[in-house]
């Protein structure tokens, strides 16, 4: 799950890519509300973690735009701003959820998997697929009631493929949600990820679709 995380203040901006990422997020981080609008609109993310005191646009600014484009992002709002007026106006101008600083980064992580499973229509806690059973919280996987060990990559692909299930993913999107800006990915990278989950679980599981890219079907 790839995060844009739009935060000003350099300490917290780190310790909230360094945390996110520890949760199992795929974080990226900008420092002010044209960064983050040039990225929303040119990348794809599956939620942002959005500061409302920004520099060169104003967090709520940059929301209202982002609505006003037809966005339909989950978007969570971390800030400093704690009265009541400034929820309402925050929540008012679209955000989703609405989280005041100081703040508990189990609980951070916990709404932003909340608001993700709401936005790909899936309420319920854990991802399924036959016997195949996902928990986003504790990173488990057990397929045929039996435990199967991911590396963290398998985990996010695997994720990433049943939160969409039914929907054709490309390697761009797939990529995207593995790896972050500036690493570099080897050619073949995605596939070998591919290979060992249908090897770890069943050769079936995941549809290749020639010149598109992959999917787990309903």
């Amino acid at each position: 799950m790839r995060l844009l995380i739009v935060e000003d203040d350099r300490l917290l901006g780190e310790a909230l890519r360094t945390g996110l990422s520890q949760a199992g997020f795929q974080a990226e981080w900008v420092q002010d509300g044209e960064q983050a609008w040039a990225a929303l609109r040119n990348e794809p993310f599956a939620a942002a973690v959005l500061d409302l005191g920004l520099p060169r646009l104003g967090g709520l600014e940059l929301l209202r735009r982002l609505r006003g484009d037809g966005s339909p992002l989950p978007v969570l709002v971390l800030t400093a701003r704690d009265t009541a007026r400034d929820t309402v106006t925050g929540l008012d101008a679209g955000a989703d959820d609405y989280m005041t600083k100081p703040f508990d980064f189990g609980e951070l992580a916990a709404r932003l998997r909340a608001l993700i499973r709401r936005a790909a229509g899936n309420a319920a806690p854990l991802l399924t697929h036959g016997t195949l059973t996902l928990d986003p919280a504790s990173r488990a996987v057990t397929f045929g009631g039996n435990s199967v060990e991911l590396s963290q990559r398998e985990f996010t692909l695997l994720h990433e493929l049943l939160l969409n299930a039914g929907k054709a993913m490309t390697r761009t999107q797939l990529e995207s949600s593995l790896y972050a800006w500036g690493e570099e990915v080897e050619s073949n990278a995605l596939e070998v990820h591919i290979h060992h989950l249908r090897r770890k679980l069943a050769p079936d599981l995941i549809r290749t679709l020639r010149g598109v890219g992959y999917m787990i079907p309903k």
